[in-house]
């Protein structure tokens, strides 16, 4: 669990940083908007990306942390060992899930953006770089349940 841990720490302190860029990000929007009376050109579409960013990667790490949220009506009122089963199947569909949507949707999406040559309005950078997260999600997401499968 050596590989899990470094990577939970390395996602743990990369949103740390995007949050803090995006707050830094935000407070210079509010003070260039209501004290120098310009608004920033960059700062509401560098804050967009930033929480796609945010949401997307916190997604995949509170799927390592099992920190998620689930419904557990039917697993609370069954057996242990049926417990495990529906976890075990659940693992597997978020598996499926990421796989398909994620990974191959999102590559395929990254792909489509850098092909047609894509960019920010304001930032001027790829929207391929933007989408990027999709798939990077997913690859951490099926990492965390595959081992949650493999440690069961």
């Amino acid at each position: 669990m050596k590989l899990r841990e470094k990577i939970d720490k390395i996602l743990g302190k990369t949103l740390i940083a995007i949050m803090s860029v995006m707050v830094i990000n935000v407070l210079w929007q509010v003070f260039t908007r209501f004290v120098m009376g310009t608004p920033s050109s960059f700062t509401d579409e560098l804050a967009r990306y930033l929480m796609i960013w945010v949401g997307i990667l916190g997604a995949a790490y509170v799927s390592g942390r099992k920190m998620h949220v689930a419904i557990d009506v039917l697993p609370s009122r069954t057996s242990t060992e049926n417990q495990k089963k529906i976890a075990r199947i659940v693992n597997v569909i978020i598996i499926l899930f990421s796989i398909t949507a994620l990974v191959i949707g999102g590559s395929r999406l990254v792909y489509i953006s850098y092909l047609l040559g894509q960019s920010s309005a304001a930032l001027q950078i790829p929207l391929a770089m933007v989408y990027i997260v999709i798939p990077i999600s997913g690859i951490l997401i099926i990492y965390y349940k595959t081992s949650d499968l493999l440690k069961k």
